[in-house]
């Protein structure tokens, strides 16, 4: 070899070093897209999208009732922040749902130890709004229960697949521990219905978890005795229930929603047109299914309905087919949290339940309660994850609720026929 010659030396390709991530969040994306229920998506896409038309026939009637001889709120004043709102939500929604199930677990929760911090918080440092102290205000006001809700059903529904691995481990007694402490705490805001939601919850949670019939029978009766309770010792539930059982008068707000939603008949006054609405207070939030009543009739309403229904339905077609417990727990306990949220809020603008100071999940309007809701909608899409081209090993929810009731009755089944 010459003194000018010199060795090959291969060179190390570039493209080997660098990273592509752009690539890789694409992937991510495909995904995504493959394994969330594009039609649960769809349909909750769908009912935020007549939220904002719904938002924007009530509107008017709030800003009107709001405005005072210092400022006049204009009459699209809702609606324009509702929109900035669900922005914020459908974001934190799209975000939330493209965690896989362990980090959607982790997730929950974190927040639900700190919205349980600031519930401790509220009685001491809350804001008191319409004789209730249910919010904090730390530069931005917000309601702990509202993201307690998710996260809670999340956690909950991790401590009871606890028993899979050891059946000695006394998780219904955990969760109702945990139960007990929110509900405590609620009440002392007052917020019987929030309180009420969670119990429902619970209950469905540990339905499916295998407590014993003798036992959800005297949890039915406690709660009753608690109902009872909060009958005699809060002022506004006993002027609620008396409302309701009574008749109540023209001037009762489930009284004015109710004659607000049958005033549009069957195909509504018109988009704009409604009158009765004026009158109605909280026409934008608690009370938007009857301005929808008025403005577009009857059977927009039903649609509505049928819409919720086919939420809780899809959803749990998808537990049918699911075989990791969690998975099915938390997706049964975030359905049960939204069917539940909106159906009590149905049946009191139809006077068929008392009023609860509930808004309608995905079409109220709401500042933090929306991002609540998205957050609430996104957990579920991300527990439902699933690959189309696994084969599922069992039939999901059908052989669960077989094992909880052989559990219940003493029978022996084989951890691996429900564990995949």
């Amino acid at each position: 070899m010459t003194p000018t010659e010199r060795p090959y030396v291969p060179r190390a390709s570039r493209r080997a070093y660098v990273p592509r991530r752009s690539t890789s969040r694409l992937a991510e994306l495909r995904i995504w897209w493959r394994e969330v229920d594009r039609v649960l998506l769809g349909l909750i896409l769908a009912l935020m999208a007549f939220g904002s038309v719904a938002v924007a026939a009530a509107s008017p009637a709030s800003a009107d009732r709001l405005s005072t001889a210092q400022e006049t709120l204009s009459p699209l004043y809702f609606f324009t922040r509702h929109l900035a709102w669900q922005f914020v939500g459908i974001l934190t929604m799209l975000a939330v749902s493209m965690l896989n199930r362990e980090q959607a677990r982790r997730l929950a929760v974190v927040i639900a130890a700190l919205m349980l911090g600031a519930l401790f918080l509220v009685p001491i440092l809350g804001q008191e709004i319409n004789g209730a102290k249910r919010w904090l205000n730390l530069g931005m006001r917000f309601q702990p229960s509202e993201f307690l809700k998710p996260t809670c059903a999340l956690l909950m529904a991790w401590i009871l697949s606890w028993r899979l691995r050891d059946p000695t481990i006394p998780v219904v007694a955990l969760t109702g521990i945990l139960l007990g402490v929110i509900v405590l705490l609620l009440m002392m805001q007052p917020n019987l219905g929030d309180a009420i939601l969670f119990a429902g919850v619970w209950f469905v949670l540990i339905l499916l978890a295998g407590a014993p019939m003798k036992g959800l029978g005297m949890l039915a009766g406690g709660g009753v005795a608690l109902l009872t309770a909060a009958y005699f010792l809060y002022d506004n539930a006993r002027h609620r229930i008396d409302a309701f059982l009574g008749g109540g008068t023209a001037f009762d707000q489930v009284d004015l929603a109710s004659r607000t939603l049958s005033a549009g008949g069957w195909f509504g006054a018109g988009y704009g047109l409604g009158i009765r609405k004026m009158t109605l207070p909280e026409a934008h939030t608690d009370y938007i299914f009857s301005v929808i009543g008025e403005e577009f009739g009857l059977v927009v309403c039903a649609l509505v309905v049928l819409a919720y229904l086919a939420i809780v339905v899809r959803v749990l077609m998808k537990l049918m087919d699911e075989d990791d417990v969690f998975a099915l727990l938390g997706g049964a306990g975030l359905i049960a949290l939204l069917g539940g949220q909106a159906f009590i809020n149905i049946l009191v603008n139809l006077q068929l339940f008392p009023s609860k100071g509930m808004t309608l999940p995905l079409v109220s309007y709401g500042g933090s309660s929306t991002i609540a809701v998205c957050l609430t909608v996104g957990l579920l899409l991300a527990v439902t994850r699933r690959n189309p081209h696994l084969k599922r090993q069992t039939r999901g929810l059908a052989d669960f609720i077989g094992w909880s009731e052989k559990r219940a009755s003493g029978e022996v089944l084989l951890r691996r026929e429900i564990v995949p």
